[in-house]
């Protein structure tokens, strides 16, 4: 099956009338034999016609074209932006100004420019990423980002557009009403968990309450205003967060998007469970770090002890013991435009007072300073392994870019 891909071609109004060069008609042809004809372009003249589930490809004859984009294109095609250009007559030139002012609006675009195996190569990754039946995704916002979180707001719109996740915003009076209904917890339940009995119980009621609202409202994943749960219900969600997440849930804390959307993404690229952290000490001399939260996927842990919720000093904080070895962090920022991904070796668990329960040494294998000059929040996510260019690639595909190195 040949796959079509749409070419609307453009140049500066002082190039001669021929509607293709004779620089574009060569890279198109050069495509075309070096994908054995498995593709084949079609020339179209009005933006209008282009269909969701096409390939369009914006081809930069000239410099000079940027004007024309801005007034012609811009107004009227809504994107993705995918610019074909190559090395003569100043189309790279005229691509990159046109990248430039897309970037600064904020939309999904990108060059195809250099080796024609690369171009191909990505030619077709974005066809056939375009007409893949992509999974479905609903993500619940329980109540609203924490106080404290000032940049953790995502554009729902743009969320569904890249990454096909819908955001449901859910009251979190409705939250609390479904964790009063709880009445009774099971006692082989509440005795798997060797903690205080009265405190496990409040925290498996959190857990069945909430979810109660995960199935009512069909959801993958969800960020809950946690610390809400602690004035109201007197007990902590981090047990229901860990045992979510252990579940293949996702569910972060402190009503922060980016870093549920960060752990929905690393679980359905890796099939991995994500530990929500809050940086507690940098060291930029020797690049290590020291994260720590109160929960943790149950199954991310060599071994759990239970101790109160640190901040609150009441519920149940979830201290756990990681694996030493190697390590991944991620997060994704909160408009969506730009990720930070790296590497590293944990190198030791922790267990001071005056920290979150789970507390872990990261050893970077580049420069810590991210975190003190470029950090896209507060909190990130750890998964185990080497997986920065499994993630790297997946997210610059999307359009999203890398700001670490």
């Amino acid at each position: 099956m040949k796959k079509e891909i749409l070419i609307y071609p453009i140049k500066s109004i002082l190039s001669n009338d021929n509607l293709i060069s004779q620089d574009s008609q060569l890279l198109l042809d050069s495509l075309i034999d070096l994908s054995n004809h498995t593709i084949v372009f079609k020339y179209i003249d009005d933006l209008k016609d282009v269909k969701d589930n096409q390939l369009l490809l914006i081809l930069v004859q000239s410099g000079g074209s940027e004007g024309f984009f801005k007034e012609l294109i811009y107004p009227i095609y809504k994107g993705p932006y995918y610019l074909l250009t190559y090395g003569s007559t100043n189309s790279l030139a005229a691509s990159l100004e046109i990248l430039s002012f897309l970037k600064q609006h904020q939309e999904r675009s990108e060059v195809l420019h250099g080796d024609n195996h690369y171009i191909l190569d990505r030619i077709n990754y974005l066809y056939d990423n375009l007409n893949q039946k992509k999974k479905e995704i609903r993500l619940g916002i329980f109540g609203k980002p924490s106080d404290w979180l000032i940049s953790s707001d995502v554009d729902k719109l743009k969320c569904k557009k890249i990454f096909n996740i819908d955001l449901i915003d859910i009251d979190q009076d409705e939250i609390i009403q479904s964790i009063k209904s709880i009445n009774e917890i099971d006692e082989e339940e509440v005795s798997i968990y060797p903690y205080k009995k009265e405190e496990v119980i409040k925290a498996l009621k959190i857990y069945h309450g909430l979810k109660k609202v995960v199935e009512k409202y069909h959801l993958n994943g969800f960020t809950i205003r946690c610390f809400d749960i602690i004035k109201i219900i007197k007990s902590s969600a981090c047990l229901a967060l860990a045992v979510f997440n252990k579940d293949s849930l996702p569910a972060s804390c402190e009503g922060d998007v980016p870093a549920m959307l960060t752990a929905v993404i690393i679980q359905e690229l890796l099939n991995q469970h994500a530990f929500q952290v809050n940086p507690q000490w940098i060291n930029p001399v020797n690049d290590e770090v020291e994260f720590a939260h109160c929960t943790l996927p149950l199954d991310m842990a060599d071994s759990i002890q239970f101790d109160t919720h640190f901040e609150s000093g009441i519920g149940i904080g979830l201290h756990g013991e990681l694996k030493i070895g190697d390590v991944t962090i991620v997060k994704i920022s909160n408009d969506l435009n730009e990720f930070y991904v790296e590497e590293g070796t944990l190198i030791s668990n922790d267990y001071r007072k005056d920290r979150c329960r789970t507390q872990v040494k990261i050893k970077l294998n580049s420069s810590a300073s991210y975190f003190l000059t470029s950090s896209l929040g507060n909190h990130h996510q750890i998964i185990y392994g080497h997986h920065k260019e499994e993630i790297k690639k997946y997210l610059l595909n999307l359009g999203l870019r890398n700001i670490g190195v």
